[in-house]
């Protein structure tokens, strides 16, 4: 199963964007997935992906729109994330050291705990496309 969402680059969006993944997901696997333990981490991996998009590669034009495409084999799940930025360049990212009380630069870091595969191309048919991969339980 393979579908797509358009969605402004705005924050507001951001409970459809989670409710169309989650909705889409639990309507394919029904009660084949135990819910309670997934949604949270597919939540947090997504509100990393699209706030990123949002506030670093748009930089807060509403007007640029993010796609969010699923792809769902049997449990496999790939989330892909298209901006129209400038791209990050993904070799510069230096893990935040706790101790250092960063405010930022966790949201790579978070998204490679809760995913299994987690991919960043640059300038990809004029677009950036984060990947997120992994498998339900």
């Amino acid at each position: 199963m393979k579908t797509e969402l358009n969605v402004p680059s705005d924050l507001k969006f951001l409970n459809i964007v989670e409710d169309w993944l989650l909705g889409t997901l639990k309507a394919e696997l029904g009660e084949t997935v135990d819910w309670s333990k997934q949604s949270s981490r597919l939540r947090l991996a997504l509100v990393e992906a699209y706030s990123n998009v949002v506030r670093h590669a748009h930089r807060e034009q509403s007007s640029l729109p993010i796609l969010v495409r699923l792809e769902l084999k049997d449990r496999d799940i790939a989330l892909e994330i298209w901006d129209r930025g400038e791209g990050y360049d993904i070799s510069k990212y230096m893990a935040p050291n706790p101790d250092d009380c960063q405010e930022g630069g966790y949201g790579w870091l978070i998204m490679n705990r809760l995913m299994d595969k987690v991919e960043y191309q640059l300038q990809v048919n004029g677009g950036n496309c984060l990947k997120l991969e992994t498998t339900l339980s």
